[in-house]
């Protein structure tokens, strides 16, 4: 689930927001697939996007002030925000900025390297347009900062009277795998499905008390940039329980540039206080200058939650970029806490630790960073 900061009741609330804004302090808790599965929920039941990720409907924003948080600030005579303006629009966005430390060590020759920076990753603004409420609408995901605006998601979306049936068509991010948050995590750096590599197409999807599935053809390139004839499909789909649920997903590329196929496991179980997480992909490539490739890519991920509002994820993730060349594996090790003091805000503090082929010096490096989340 994508977190975000709330505007409730208008004027007081939209004056406290961008006060709040320009303090830039923020970024989003966004898309954790780890609280569907502490809950025992699907995606399309804190998100307006069945799919997940981006705007949360009623239920996802209520639960974010009340359950997420230590506890909630109260203001006197204010309903709580919930991002419905009237019966027809719904909105919401989300601002992104860290403070981080790099540590790279010797290689090669070098003398390693240390970098730190302040960094503004980003600010979303959401926007749901019920033209026939329950039935009809048209869906925006913009980023807007920092540099020129962007945008990432843009579709009509049609339900069917039960909503058990969605269509979407438009540019949509592809359903494939857990959507995590983080974009860096191998499973999405490899696969290249996250938050930042939306298509063009179409989706059909499916919902019921145990059933989420979704379908997708696209271009077949990141932003709708194919011009060839080849097109994309991808393929998820998860069987749901209250304290567990696992899920496989399917993609074909074909492209000019070779066929790319990805078939991959995930699943996800509540153990109590814990949440753990796993996602495994295996992908055969041909679009390498050497011919094929046939790569591995996985992660396991605990998310301990301590106490109200106090979260501590620990993860482990894994690359074998070709696995015909012996020891050219990657490991990823996280350890975050993440404090949700109040409603609408978040502090992470995390350290990663790399560990690749000795001589590159980057897969060797350490970082740590420094983050408040907001959302509305």
């Amino acid at each position: 689930m994508r977190a975000t900061v709330a505007i409730e009741p208008v004027s007081a609330r939209i004056a406290l927001v961008f006060v709040w804004l320009t303090l830039g302090a923020w970024t989003s808790v966004q898309a954790e697939p780890y609280f569907a599965v502490r809950e025992g929920l699907a995606c399309v039941a804190c998100h307006v996007n069945p799919s997940g990720g981006g705007l949360r409907n009623t239920f996802g924003t209520t639960w974010g002030q009340t359950v997420l948080p230590a506890q909630r600030i109260e203001e006197e005579g204010l309903p709580m925000w919930t991002g419905a303006l009237g019966d027809y629009l719904r909105i919401g966005g989300n601002l992104r900025s860290s403070a981080t430390h790099a540590d790279v060590p010797p290689a090669g020759g070098s003398d390693g390297d240390a970098t730190s920076e302040f960094d503004l990753e980003e600010l979303r603004l959401y926007l749901d347009l019920a033209v026939i409420p329950g039935r009809l609408a048209i869906y925006f995901d913009q980023r807007v900062a920092p540099g020129g605006s962007t945008n990432l998601e843009t579709y009509v979306r049609y339900a069917s009277p039960d909503q058990h049936w969605q269509l979407k068509a438009g540019q949509l991010y592809l359903p494939y795998g857990l959507r995590l948050e983080d974009d860096s995590a191998f499973i999405r750096q490899v696969t290249g499905i996250g938050f930042a590599t939306p298509d063009q197409g179409v989706e059909l999807g499916w919902e019921s008390p145990q059933w989420s599935a979704q379908l997708a053809v696209t271009n077949g390139a990141a932003a709708g940039a194919e011009t060839d004839e080849g097109k994309q499909a991808s393929l998820t789909a998860t069987y749901l329980q209250p304290s567990w649920r696992v899920g496989g997903s399917f993609n074909f590329n074909d492209s000019d540039a070779g066929e790319r196929r990805m078939q991959g496991l995930f699943a996800g179980v509540r153990t109590g206080p814990v949440a753990w997480l796993a996602e495994a992909d295996y992908i055969v490539d041909d679009g390498f200058a050497e011919g094929r490739r046939r790569l591995w890519v996985g992660l396991v991920e605990g998310n301990w939650s301590v106490r109200r509002g106090h979260n501590l994820k620990l993860t482990a993730e894994y690359f074998d970029p070709d696995t015909d060349v012996d020891e050219d594996e990657q490991n990823r090790f996280s350890a975050i806490w993440e404090y949700t003091p109040f409603q609408f805000l978040q502090l992470r503090l995390g350290a990663r630790v790399y560990d690749g082929i000795p001589q590159n010096a980057l897969q060797n490096r350490r970082l740590y960073f420094l983050a408040l989340n907001g959302y509305f």
